[in-house]
């Protein structure tokens, strides 16, 4: 029971006054499902989501396919993989669409980033197309972006979307161990490291990623607090 005359709020995920994310004043812990089948992506935003006390659960875990992503646009891939997720589940689902932009290239590889070298996806081969196609370019600013969509219910009609860009520019040179895909690559000028030069919790505060997942919990709570 609540205690004196608070009311609880209906919960802005899954319209319940009680089993939710945002209950009254707090965040309390809550499954969602990830809308991704990358192992890095996994990795990043479980880490972000963990502090807040919710537990995001891969959408291979309730035997769920992927989908494919055909759009030309960061935001219409994500919204159909967590639409698909959520109607697979029957849960809120989670979904992000990223990749790097460099506009020497006129934005490629951007939505093509896991694929960029062709199929089977390989960072190695994305990479070593990246560099062979900047290696004579004199500017090679870049820029990460990530859209990220939480669906509610399957049939949400107002998604919650949120993104962000984290720019830097490209080295021929790899950088680095930690992160994924063209991490070794982006050089982030203000700290003289690459992002696969960073420790996974400083990355996860200011990356595309990180970013756009603050944003997104930002507009939950702004939800919460007109409800």
């Amino acid at each position: 029971m609540l205690h004196g005359a608070v009311r609880p709020r209906v919960c802005v995920l899954c319209c319940s006054p009680f089993l939710c994310v945002l209950r009254v004043e707090r965040l309390v812990v809550r499954t969602l499902v990830l809308a991704s089948s990358n192992p890095g992506k996994l990795r990043e935003i479980v880490q972000i989501l963990a502090p807040l006390g919710i537990e995001a659960v891969p959408q291979s875990a309730y035997g769920v396919p992927k989908v494919d992503e055909p759009h030309d646009t960061f935001l219409e891939n994500a919204l159909a993989k967590a639409r698909h997720a959520s109607r697979a589940t029957g849960l809120a689902a989670l979904a992000d669409d990223s990749g790097i932009c460099v506009p020497t290239l006129d934005g490629a590889p951007g939505v093509q980033s896991a694929r960029f070298a062709g199929e089977p996806k390989s960072d190695a081969r994305n990479n070593e197309k990246l560099v062979a196609l900047m290696r004579d370019k004199a500017d090679r600013r870049a820029y990460y972006y990530c859209v990220m969509v939480l669906t509610r219910s399957p049939g949400d009609p107002t998604p919650v979307v949120a993104d962000a860009r984290w720019h830097g520019e490209v080295v021929l040179d790899p950088r680095g161990a930690n992160g994924f895909g063209y991490d070794p690559h982006f050089l982030l000028p203000e700290l003289g490291k690459t992002a696969a030069e960073l420790e996974s919790g400083h990355k996860n505060r200011i990356s595309h990623r990180g970013r756009a997942l603050a944003h997104l919990v930002a507009q939950l709570r702004a939800q919460r607090d007109e409800g």
